[in-house]
């Protein structure tokens, strides 16, 4: 086992909850072992996005559990993923902190375009197609389509529409019948509408479904015919009528329909009806891999050093005609400065110098709307792009990064983020600040050679010489940038 670590993923779904183990040999994936805790987190979930006490207990006491079976794993090598509900969640912060005395764990909650491009991935090292192929998962709360050749994928999207919020809304006291079919259906494909146009265009020669939905449709039509191994709308629209018979959920005793699943059913069903409908699907192949899958390959990638964020940075550079040389020697100055005081600021997050890297790499991102303002065109384009391979608060963090690396800081504009604290996300825009500040000239070399020192809030620049006296542009700029850095309490001196 020495030989052969094993690595965890953790998926926080708006239904269940689930841990999978693995480990990796010979360049592949072998499960060990698999949980899976129904929490019904979506339930919980109020009109106004608040996720109630109760729920979040119920969670609690599942990521209990799961601290127990993962006691003996470093952080590195467990990832852990929160979908839908907890990225709908205004709460969401006292969620954290209370899972965090629990399950020592970073909870990552991740986009819904991140959550698509995970479940590709997690199809796509067990399915092989040689043409494009559309992937649909009915989650809780929501609905990810992906079409993708191969491992790469092509169009990715997550709609708010899933098995649970949809039978909360269209199916709530029980009853089942035609009306209340169609309602969902229309419903669901006026949610597919925006993205019809660009799927049907970019087009797919194979249908692969994923979720506890579509596994429990797969069952139900087995339950009739063992060897059938494809959905089709013809089956769907048998189990519809099987459905409006009954007339109440609770009526539901239909072979091949778990208990629990019998619950979120209409809803996933009328999404599933909806989406054969709008997008003319013939057939339909059951996967049993999706995100958690995507993220075990995800953390084998990046423990072999290969890290798709920091393709994810390059791609973007690259699509916006980035300086790359001055880029590069704007992260260098903030890696050296940040290597003077990472120990007095107690910066020991292992992405915080990613971050500082990342940012230097996209500050001047927004140049190709306009030079004027362009911190905040920049910090825009970051938080509006698709990042594959980056966390919400991850994202969020870079783009505060890079909308404060000049001008006005302003505290008040700060998120509030669960593993970074305010004074730390000032503390990289300093840092960031000046490597911005020491390249003005964007040559290769200024000839600066400075000493820095820091305290907690604090920081000295001693520059050899007469440098500053030679170099009038850049005193005036530090002398800016000083005045600048007292108004939110931090200080600055240099000579």
């Amino acid at each position: 086992m020495n030989d052969y670590p094993s690595i965890a993923a953790v998926d926080l779904g708006s239904n269940s909850f689930h841990l999978v183990v693995a480990r990796e040999v010979d360049g592949s994936l072998q499960i060990l072992h698999k949980e899976k805790q129904r929490v019904y987190l979506a339930d919980g979930l109020d009109d106004k996005n608040h996720l109630s006490q109760a729920a979040i207990e119920r969670a609690l006491a599942i990521l209990k559990q799961f601290a127990a079976t993962l006691q003996d794993f470093p952080l590195e090598n467990v990832k852990v993923a929160a979908t839908y509900t907890l990225r709908r969640a205004k709460n969401i912060h006292s969620f954290l902190t209370q899972a965090s005395d629990v399950f020592p764990y970073p909870i990552e909650v991740i986009s819904g375009q991140e959550e698509a491009r995970l479940i590709y991935q997690g199809v796509a090292h067990y399915i092989h197609h040689d043409n494009n192929r559309l992937v649909i998962d009915i989650g809780g709360g929501s609905t990810e389509l992906i079409i993708g050749k191969h491992f790469k994928h092509r169009l990715l999207s997550s709609r708010n529409m899933g098995c649970v919020s949809y039978t909360k809304q269209f199916f709530a006291d029980g009853q089942i019948n035609a009306k209340r079919f169609a309602k969902a259906q229309i419903r669901a494909e006026q949610e597919l509408e925006v993205i019809f146009a660009n799927y049907i265009n970019t087009g797919w020669q194979s249908v692969v479904g994923t979720s506890g939905t579509i596994k429990s449709v797969l069952a139900m039509i087995n339950a009739n015919d063992a060897e059938q191994e494809l959905i089709t709308l013809e089956r769907l629209h048998e189990l519809k009528t099987q459905f409006i018979a009954a007339k109440q959920i609770q009526n539901l005793h239909i072979e091949g329909l778990t208990p629990e699943r019998q619950e979120s059913i209409c809803g996933g069903l009328a999404i599933l009806i909806a989406l054969f409908t709008l997008f003319d699907i013939d057939a339909m192949q059951y996967s049993d891999f999706s995100l958690r899958e995507g993220l075990l390959h995800e953390m084998q990638q990046k423990l072999a050093h290969k890290d798709i964020r920091t393709n994810t940075i390059h791609n973007l550079s690259d699509r916006n005609t980035i300086d790359k040389e001055h880029a590069n020697r704007v992260s260098s100055t903030a890696e050296c400065l940040f290597e003077h005081v990472k120990i007095p600021w107690q910066l020991s997050h292992p992405d915080f110098l990613n971050l500082l890297n990342w940012a230097a790499q996209l500050h001047e991102i927004g140049l190709g709307i306009n030079s004027s303002g362009l911190h905040k065109h920049s910090a825009y384009i970051v938080a509006n792009s698709q990042l594959p391979g980056f966390t919400q608060q991850q994202q969020t963090l870079l783009s505060c990064m890079i909308r404060f690396y000049r001008k006005k800081i302003r505290l008040d504009q700060f998120p509030t983020l669960h593993t970074v604290q305010h004074h730390q996300i000032l503390q990289l825009i300093v840092i960031l600040r000046l490597a911005v500040l020491l390249n003005q000239k964007r040559t290769p070399d200024q000839g600066v050679s400075l000493t820095v020192t820091a305290k907690q809030n604090s920081m000295f620049l001693k520059f050899n010489d007469t440098w500053l006296k030679e170099h009038t542009l850049l005193l005036a700029d530090l002398q800016q940038e000083q005045k600048y850095l007292k108004k939110v309490g931090f200080l600055l001196d240099f000579h």
